[in-house]
């Protein structure tokens, strides 16, 4: 047995190669949890599985645009463990561009990952989480809650990635499994490295969202989620948990 808040429970990851997704599988490495992690990008699953040593049971490199791809996934992580416990939906693709500057295909992909996603890999592994009695975090925005400039897709995605929550937790309110969601604001993550402002940005909007305080560890977030997941949890259901240094409070 190992020890810790989520002691042997068997997680699927998602975007677990950098940023939010690495913490979180530190984090449930750190408390006991038996992990699956995915990403597309090959080179940090590897490192971030390093560091985690035998708390990693598997990693898979994969694009979630495509769901074939997502149900694939649950296959191998279901066969790895012999059934799945948690289930978190944090890999994430995000664009700042005018609105006119959004193709079809910057749309089609970033709505493909951050929201299509996360429904084809709680589809598949339903019948799983319930025999087990588990639960989905999916991780929003606070992009999601209030209007962001230049991130139409990203946001509006999230946003439905936080209805899908609420609709799937009152399908399953009945059911042996929790449904919920966390939102964090910025983060001192590299979701952005790649990124650039558009020249035609106005600044002072991008400002309003942007909070008052620093942009939040990551490891932070990565707390709330590891609570929400466990038996500590047990009473949080079809829930968003805001966890942004007060961007959404007004």
């Amino acid at each position: 047995m190992r020890g810790g808040h989520l002691a042997d429970r068997r997680a699927l990851i998602t975007g677990a190669g950098s940023g939010l997704g690495a913490a979180i599988a530190g984090v449930f490495a750190r408390e006991g949890a038996r992990l699956v992690l995915v990403d597309r990008n090959d080179t940090g699953l590897t490192q971030v599985a390093g560091k985690l040593g035998d708390a990693v049971s598997h990693t898979i490199c994969a694009d979630l645009s495509d769901a074939s791809v997502c149900d694939k996934i649950v296959q191998e992580a279901v066969a790895t463990f012999g059934g799945l416990d948690i289930l978190v939906n944090n890999a994430a693709i995000l664009h700042f561009a005018l609105s006119p500057d959004v193709t079809p295909e910057m749309w089609d992909k970033t709505l493909a990952v951050n929201l299509s996603a996360p429904f084809h890999l709680i589809r598949s592994a339903l019948p799983h989480l319930l025999a087990a009695c588990g639960n989905v975090v999916n991780i929003a925005s606070s992009g999601a809650i209030i209007g962001t400039a230049y991130t139409t897709a990203y946001s509006t995605a999230k946003a439905g990635l936080i209805h899908m929550t609420k609709c799937l937790a009152m399908e399953y309110a009945r059911q042996p499994i929790r449904i919920n969601a966390v939102a964090p604001g910025a983060m001192r993550t590299n979701i952005g490295t790649d990124l650039s402002i558009p020249d035609a940005a106005d600044r002072d909007l991008m400002a309003r969202y942007s909070g008052l305080r620093p942009a939040v560890d990551p490891i932070e977030v990565a707390e709330l989620v590891a609570f929400v997941a466990s038996p500590r949890g047990s009473a949080v259901h079809g829930a968003c948990l805001s966890v942004d240094g007060g961007v959404t409070a007004g």
